[in-house]
């Protein structure tokens, strides 16, 4: 097998290794890793809106995983939907209150768990594999 097919199952079993990881220590929130990431993406952009498409790309997924992925978001109220000023088709999606809070708490367990998962290299080792990672 080519080094390269290698690299990628090795990386598919790092990452399956730390996703679990990380549910885990989310698990305490009653979130995943992945309804983590979209209520970081919506924390963190400019209007703290987005569109599902927006979403989907940002996490990995597609549309309709994120829409299966909001829905109970939306039921127990950590999202909500948002009409378009541009374009009444098309919702946008925002964290509530509730929901900006549990970020913020989730956000502590993250940092812990990240520390924890990547503690045995050095900042420069984890600058060095972002930036090689930004190459792929």
């Amino acid at each position: 097998m080519s080094p390269e097919a290698n690299f990628l199952i090795d990386h598919a079993y790092t990452t399956s290794r730390i996703n679990k990881k990380v549910d885990a220590s989310l698990s305490y929130h009653g979130i995943s890793f992945t309804e983590f990431l979209i209520m970081h993406h919506l924390f963190n952009s400019p209007l703290q809106t987005m569109r599902r498409i927006e979403l989907a790309e940002c996490v990995g997924i597609t549309a309709s995983g994120v829409t299966r992925l909001l829905a109970p978001m939306e039921k127990i109220r950590i999202v909500e939907k948002e009409s378009n000023p541009r374009d009444a088709r098309q919702s946008l999606v925002k964290l509530t209150q509730a929901g900006e809070q549990l970020y913020k708490d989730a956000l502590v367990s993250f940092e812990h768990c990240s520390k924890d998962v990547l503690a045995n290299l050095s900042v420069k080792q984890i600058d060095n594999m972002a930036n090689l990672f930004g190459k792929i």
